[in-house]
């Protein structure tokens, strides 16, 4: 049996370069749509070369305790656009995936 933290991390490997996914959408995903939380625990966990800075907050922001200006940086080099106020645009980066 697959662990929750390993299926969000399958998602995650899918997400492709100038996408991002909210914490709540990976839930979704894993067909456990009330744990958005226990993603973002699963990110705080991930391996080193997962692109865990493609998982945000469905509003486009960063959530608290992750280093923002390197997940912006990373996120920029990929083509991401932000809006003027500094999130995400979701509207036009969110990954539709699976």
């Amino acid at each position: 049996m697959t662990s929750f933290f390993e299926r969000v991390y399958e998602i995650v490997k899918e997400i492709p370069r100038g996408s991002v996914a909210s914490y709540g959408q990976i839930a979704f995903m894993t067909g456990a749509p009330h744990c958005a939380r226990h993603v973002g625990w699963a990110m705080r966990r991930a391996p080193e070369e997962l692109p865990c800075h493609r998982v945000i907050m469905a509003d486009g922001s960063f959530a608290r305790g992750v280093d923002g200006e390197r997940f912006r940086s990373l996120l920029s080099a990929e083509g991401v656009t932000f809006l003027p106020d500094g999130r995400v645009d979701m509207r036009k980066n969110r990954w539709r995936g699976r």
